[in-house]
């Protein structure tokens, strides 16, 4: 039996509905990724940041809703074994939720307050955009803060920076080893988050990881709140 860092005292309903959700992030983060490694469209658009076969995996969104059907799947699989195993669920288990939905949450408000100005409503929540930028986010979130009941600390809010860090790593090498290739272009800074000049990363770089940091600590500090 595993060691109880993760509890839920006698509310069974909330592990039921968590797994439920769970399993939908699971199953649309699958469709979503098909969808988009294929081509194939189930809503006419004119769809922006998306990119067919090996392409997606350089979007963020792409790699955050990954991490977070991962991480919701093997959650769900422990949750299944506390319903009728009655295992209690490890903390790094939860932890790894944590992360993942930090991860998609900053998809999600980028998204919502970046992109969505500049290209419109339909063009950023359309096929595999809708799931991956706004239905997987927001069921994470959901799922995440109402639902899910483990014993944080303080310490745990700095992890949900490390998917967020990692890939800021590559993407900025990337941006500074291709300089001389044609300088700071949309093939290179494909999100446009530098506005041309390479300067800017030192204000941009700082900004998003303070923001996936506030967004982390938010949730875990309302998980606590709303599951006593």
């Amino acid at each position: 039996m595993c060691i109880r860092d993760s509890y839920y005292g006698d509310d069974m309903r909330k592990v039921k509905i968590s797994l439920f959700i769970n399993f939908l992030i699971v199953i649309l983060v699958i469709f979503g990724c098909i969808s988009m490694f294929t081509g194939i469209k189930f809503m006419p658009s004119n769809a922006v940041l998306t990119g067919n076969k090996l392409e997606m995996f350089k979007y963020f969104t792409v790699d955050s809703n990954i991490l977070m059907g991962i991480a919701s799947l093997i959650l769900l699989i422990y949750e299944y074994k506390y319903i009728f195993k009655k295992q209690f669920i490890p903390k790094k288990v939860h932890i790894l939720k944590f992360i993942g939905t930090t991860s998609v949450a900053l998809t999600f408000i980028t998204t919502l307050v970046f992109f969505t100005p500049t290209y419109g409503f339909y063009a950023l929540y359309s096929n595999s955009n809708l799931i991956f930028h706004l239905i997987v986010p927001l069921l994470a979130i959901i799922s995440f803060v109402f639902l899910e009941k483990y014993k944080s600390r303080f310490s745990d809010s700095f992890l949900g920076i490390v998917p967020m860090f990692i890939y800021a790593v590559f993407y900025i090498t990337n941006i500074i080893y291709n300089l001389n290739n044609g300088g700071l272009t949309y093939k290179y800074d494909f999100y446009g988050f530098f506005f041309g000049d390479v300067k800017n990363i030192y204000i941009v770089f700082p900004i998003i990881l303070l923001v996936t940091y506030l967004m982390g600590l938010i949730m875990l500090f309302l998980n606590k709140k709303l599951n006593k």
